[in-house]
């Protein structure tokens, strides 16, 4: 789910999230590396990193944040050719036997809800 889209990059909720309220932040372009981008694009994929990080303290209340990205294949890097930022949400303890046990985990939102709440943020983030 597209939740935020500029003019030089794009911000999405992950299908398939480590954690409730994971999100990829890309640029707009195809980019494969951070030397394909240029300043602007850098700039707004940063600034965009920092607005949802304040959206999410505000929506879910994490204790922390993992974001990183994943360059190449050999990092991890699932969609080739397009780097995106992860924006993790962490909490204190919230890891849990499910992965090891179950290979499964459990988000406890879905991302419809997730979405509406995010949009109800951005949107008074915006009347501001």
């Amino acid at each position: 789910m597209v939740v935020d889209r500029k003019s030089r990059s794009l911000t999405v909720l992950n299908r398939f999230p480590y954690n409730n309220g994971h999100m990829l932040v890309a640029p707009s372009e195809h980019k494969a590396t951070l030397q394909d981008l240029d300043d602007d694009e850098l700039l707004e994929c940063v600034q965009k990193i920092r607005q949802m990080t304040d959206v999410l303290e505000n929506v879910l209340k994490p204790d922390g944040f993992n974001v990183g990205l994943n360059l190449g294949k050999a990092a991890g890097a699932g969609l080739p050719g397009h780097l995106h930022w992860h924006l993790v949400p962490r909490w204190e303890g919230d890891t849990n036997f499910m992965p090891v046990v179950g290979n499964t985990k459990v988000i406890s939102q879905s991302l419809q809800t997730l979405f509406q709440l995010i949009q109800t943020e951005l949107n008074t983030k915006d009347k501001e």
